[in-house]
């Protein structure tokens, strides 16, 4: 009994003082670990969390204005406050040029000039029910990092989201056009894309 948890102790301390702790729990999981030691491991652990595939989520509920929230996963794995500024860093309550993404551990904005253009032009198409007084419109657009913006963690990030944009409301009577004051509003863009950085 106690030779047994001699080995055991003697097995746990090989394991801590030869590999990364990030190997032990692997080999104890099956998950895949860092294989390098050193300056090498260092730099597999950067290469692990420096870029890939993510996926962002923004919105906004009852509100016109600016200020939106976001959840990034992923690559990324961040979560915070948006607001719309102009490229000066100005908040830019018509949201006609970029999307700042204020989270944790840092902020990057996307150019959303695209997006506010497909939104005025898909307004035009607004599906309407007149009964209910509701509606709303839907179309796809891309949003580009804008280069330079990355802050913290997210320095020198690059990469372009493909969005998928949704705009529902329940308006006020007797004007049911989406251009009437709304009783209840969701602004959601939602998308994907590889970021770097």
């Amino acid at each position: 009994m106690k030779t047994k948890k001699l080995m055991s102790l003697a097995a746990a301390a090989v394991c801590i003082g030869v590999v990364t702790t990030a190997s032990c729990a692997a080999a104890s999981t099956g998950a895949k670990a860092f294989t390098g030691t050193g300056a090498k491991a260092s730099a597999e652990a950067k290469a692990a969390v420096k870029g890939g595939r993510t996926h962002v989520t923004v919105w906004s509920v009852n509100s016109d204005g600016p200020y939106f929230q976001e959840i990034v996963t992923g690559a990324v794995g961040d979560y915070g406050h948006g607001v719309t500024v102009l490229p000066d860093g100005k908040v830019d309550p018509e949201h006609t040029s970029e999307l700042q993404l204020n989270m944790r551990y840092g902020s990057f904005r996307l150019s959303i000039a695209t997006i506010d253009k497909d939104v005025s032009k898909a307004y035009q198409h607004w599906a309407e029910n007149p009964a209910t007084c509701s509606g709303s419109i839907g179309f796809t657009a891309t949003a580009p990092v804008v280069a330079g913006t990355g802050t913290g963690r997210y320095r020198g990030i690059t990469g372009t989201f493909t969005m998928k944009v949704t705009i529902d409301e329940v308006d006020v009577t007797p004007v049911c056009n989406g251009t009437s004051k709304f009783l209840s509003q969701i602004i959601l863009m939602d998308g994907s894309g590889t970021v770097s950085y």
